[in-house]
């Protein structure tokens, strides 16, 4: 969807791509840590306003450390049932840890956050599956963003900075708009997985913490 827009700087998983591979291209400029991501964010944002995606599988203390990167970005929290993030996590990576399935470093982050002086806006999926337009709406309000209808669709495809992680988006290079993907199409799930289950047990309250606090579209 923010792909689509032509008022922001895009940028996809900066600092995940750092922790995982060592560096990162963001517009053409090469940082190789946290520190260089950010101060290259800052540049971009001086030209115009940037979005960037990140994921929780890794755990970025620079970032939690730094209050004034904290307090000058605009926060969004994206939150999906933990189910569903186990099951969807573990069928594309068996080496799964506890830790990586991300819950209880978003909620350290919101945290991080929150002493920063900022008031993250928690994003519920569900939401953005079930009332697309509402829920997009009611985000591009607290960010301060026009709502642009046509940027609830697009053509299907992968887009090119998703080369280095493609097979994370497979689903989403075949989608044309927000689209549900019933849990029960994979083949190990907190219902049949021990292990799985142990992880669920221990991301739940994290997860309830942040759903208690989500944006109501």
């Amino acid at each position: 969807m923010m792909a689509e827009r032509a008022d922001v700087i895009c940028l996809h998983e900066p600092f995940a791509q750092v922790a995982d591979f060592g560096s990162a291209s963001l517009c053409d400029e090469l940082v190789s840590s946290a520190s260089e991501t950010i101060e290259a964010i800052r540049r971009l944002a001086a030209r115009q306003r940037v979005f960037f995606k990140d994921t929780m599988d890794f755990r970025y203390p620079q970032v939690l450390a730094d209050r004034q990167f904290l307090a000058e970005t605009a926060h969004a929290l994206l939150i999906r049932e933990p189910g569903e993030v186990i099951a969807s996590h573990y069928a594309l990576n068996r080496e799964l840890r506890l830790e990586d399935v991300g819950f209880t470093r978003l909620r350290e982050l919101w945290e991080a956050i929150v002493a920063a002086g900022q008031a993250p806006v928690v994003l519920d999926s569900a939401s953005l599956v079930e009332r697309p337009e509402a829920t997009v709406r009611a985000y591009c309000e607290h960010m301060g963003l026009p709502f642009l209808p046509e940027t609830l669709t697009w053509a299907p495809g992968p887009l090119p900075e998703w080369g280095r992680t493609r097979r994370w988006h497979a689903a989403a290079s075949r989608s044309q708009g927000f689209e549900r993907h019933a849990v029960n199409s994979y083949q190990d799930t907190i219902d049949s997985n021990p292990l799985l289950a142990s992880y669920y047990r221990h991301h739940l309250p994290a997860y309830e913490y942040l759903y208690q606090r989500r944006m109501i579209a």
